[in-house]
């Protein structure tokens, strides 16, 4: 018998956009061109899925050549626009570079130090063609792999349009990750090249990368050169003859280069997810579909206008960074910000500093930033006028609604609707997600986007109301996953073995009344309580309302009469006292909150919680720690020293 998820977590609360609001809504106008009345009447058109799509590709692609089929599904693999010749760069950048966007500023940079820099869309058209003629120089061609290992400075965006615009393809490593994680993805794709840095800022200190790399690189055989952007200016190890220096490169370069005509199909980069727990997985992502995936979802989700000063305040090491700091906002002719330092270096209002410095009108971050901005007080947000901001965004995990609330308190004034998007790296781009003509419920991802199918399936394959199950995608979107780099099997295996022709999700979510989705955490993360299946993140939501909160993660421990108990990880809010008492009030907070069966055996407080650097609390990895079981590589987590805070339960 197939077993479903118990619902515990209510949630009422709606909160409507304005009529004029939504009147003005990059969504709303197009409705309006093809006679769409209604939100659920776009939902119900849009599934015509070649139609829709070849609608979006009319606004957001720019062919070389035109296709002869807009999609063709062979499950688990699908094709957009075949036959077509296309290349993401055109449309990210040469057309903005020739065109009327040439002066406009692309990105506004800024380090931990303070030190700024701003790139129109022609500058960086140039940088791009000299580091693309650089990498040609050296005898990178279409179809080789280049790995990138950047910290967040302007250098990577390049890096990635440089190795895209001559067909090569591009492998992101996420520049925290250890020397080891570099190494496993550079031996996999087969890299011909990396390219890096001397070093990095964060948290006042220098990050030596150049050192990492070359422990990462020195039995790579294959890696011919690593090219070094200098960003600190410090003394590093250099191996003549292999090493080269971005600059002096670059300056033997001519600024104009030709961009390389792609199948539309051709891949555009791999990015492997961390490998906390196992061997990583290399995506693989292709030009056109992805492309108009990322571009389609950015400009309804976050409604892109062109004053608008964009801030994705994510890393370009995970697919975050990938759709929405380089590629969609490029497409998009939008302004970004992009900051290379920690969110509270010097001060825990950096990131209110730098809304208020650039006017920031729209900012997508996680609920672990929001989180972690709550524990600090509102004090460091009200020092500064925010007045700009016009939306919001979550991203990386469900919010817990409480956090939802602060959020839209405190950073949106009361005004800013929050878009909360679930989507993963091997989507590509948003999946499940609001428009902002979209009635929001607070932790809801609310509805799929256009022309996306999604639905909650138990165990034997049929879908579930009002009860968790597997949430799975019904039908191909533009900006699906190609494959599993040399790996058919675990793609296979992974995604389409469970529901044949349906893409499980591996996440648990539940589907309510009104259609609307709520993602309850990973599969594997499901607690199993006295005949009750619960998820992780409802508790965690619990316990995180209380004013004293700020982080809490829940495992389950084995017990021969429940099953499984449930033990809480807690991070309390900056000078909240730790006691037996407090832990007695979480206690029966839980059990106000969502009921005496949720209610934590045990509560542990710590001073952090392990996380990877998108911002994931990694329970899998708590749960090893605590049962006393192999924890496995901690080096890709952001903070692994939280791990050995971790008490062994056993």
């Amino acid at each position: 018998m197939a077993e479903k998820l118990d619902v515990l977590l209510k949630e009422k609360r709606v909160f409507k956009p304005s009529k004029n609001f939504v009147e003005q809504t990059n969504v709303k106008e197009w409705m309006n061109k093809h006679g769409i009345k209604t939100y659920d009447d776009l939902l119900e058109k849009s599934q015509d899925t070649e139609w829709f799509w070849e609608e979006m590709s009319k606004i957001f692609l720019e062919f070389y050549s035109p296709y002869k089929k807009v999609m063709e599904w062979k499950p688990p693999y699908v094709k957009w626009f075949t036959g077509a010749k296309y290349n993401i760069v055109h449309d990210a950048l040469d057309k903005h570079a020739k065109g009327k966007n040439k002066s406009k500023l692309a990105y506004i940079w800024e380090g931990e130090p303070g030190d700024v820099e701003k790139y129109t869309y022609e500058e960086l058209y140039h940088e791009v063609n000299r580091l693309a003629n650089g990498l040609k120089s050296i005898g990178i061609k279409k179809g080789d792999h280049v790995g990138i290992y950047l910290p967040m400075i302007p250098a990577l965006p390049i890096a990635m349009l440089a190795c895209a615009k001559i067909g090569a393809i591009h492998a992101v490593v996420f520049s925290g990750f250890s020397a080891h994680a570099l190494h496993e993805r550079m031996v996999d794709c087969s890299a011909k090249a990396v390219i890096t840095c001397d070093g990095f800022y964060r948290r006042g200190k220098t990050v030596p990368l150049k050192k990492q790399t070359d422990e990462a690189v020195a039995n790579t055989p294959k890696i011919k050169n690593t090219i070094v952007f200098k960003r600190t200016g410090e003394t590093v190890p250099w191996n003549a003859g292999k090493d080269l220096w971005w600059h002096e490169l670059l300056e033997k370069q001519d600024d104009e280069c030709e961009t390389e005509k792609m199948d539309a199909n051709d891949t555009i980069f791999v990015l492997y997810t961390s490998g906390t727990t196992g061997a990583p997985k290399g995506v693989l992502h292709s030009h056109a579909g992805y492309a108009l995936g990322i571009s389609a979802t950015m400009s309804w989700v976050f409604d892109i206008k062109d004053d608008d000063v964009w801030w994705c305040a994510a890393d370009v090491g995970w697919i975050t960074g990938h759709s929405y700091i380089v590629y969609a906002p490029l497409m998009l002719g939008t302004t970004s910000v992009m900051y290379e330092g920690a969110p509270d270096t010097p001060k825990p209002d950096r990131w209110w500093e730098i809304i208020e410095k650039y006017k920031v009108s729209i900012l997508y971050t996680s609920p672990t930033s929001i989180r972690m901005f709550m524990s600090f007080g509102e004090d460091w947000v009200e020092k500064h006028n925010l007045s700009s901001l016009r939306l919001l965004g979550s991203v990386g995990e469900p919010i817990n609604p409480e956090a939802w609330i602060w959020y839209y308190k405190h950073i949106g004034n009361k005004k800013c609707q929050i878009m909360d998007t679930w989507w993963q790296t091997e989507t590509g781009h948003h999946c499940i997600t609001p428009l902002p003509i979209t009635d929001l419920k607070p932790g809801s991802g609310t509805k799929p986007f256009p022309g996306v199918s999604a639905d909650v399936f138990d165990d034997s394959g049929k879908p579930v109301k009002n009860a968790g199950g597997s949430l799975v995608l019904l039908k191909p979107w533009p900006g699906m996953l190609r494959g599993l780099y040399k790996a058919p099997e675990r793609f296979q295996e992974t995604y389409w073995k469970k529901y044949p022709k349906r893409y499980l999700t591996g996440d648990m979510a539940r589907l309510d009344e009104d259609g609307y989705f709520w993602v309850q955490g990973r599969a594997d993360d499901v607690l199993s309580i006295a005949g009750h299946r619960i998820g992780n993140s409802e508790v965690e939501s619990a316990l995180v309302s209380h004013p004293k909160v700020a982080e809490a993660a829940v495992i389950g421990r084995p017990s021969e009469i429940k099953g499984e108990s449930i033990v809480a990880f807690v991070r309390l809010m900056k000078g909240v006292e730790e006691s037996d008492d407090l832990k007695k009030e979480l206690f029966n907070h839980v059990g106000e909150e969502i009921g005496k069966i949720a209610r934590p055996e045990e509560i542990w407080f710590v001073k952090d919680l392990p996380k990877t650097r998108s911002g994931k609390i990694m329970r899998r990895v708590i749960k090893s720690k605590a049962l006393g079981k192999e924890v496995g590589d901690t080096s890709t987590l952001a903070n692994p020293e939280a791990v050995d805070e971790i008490k062994t339960i056993v």
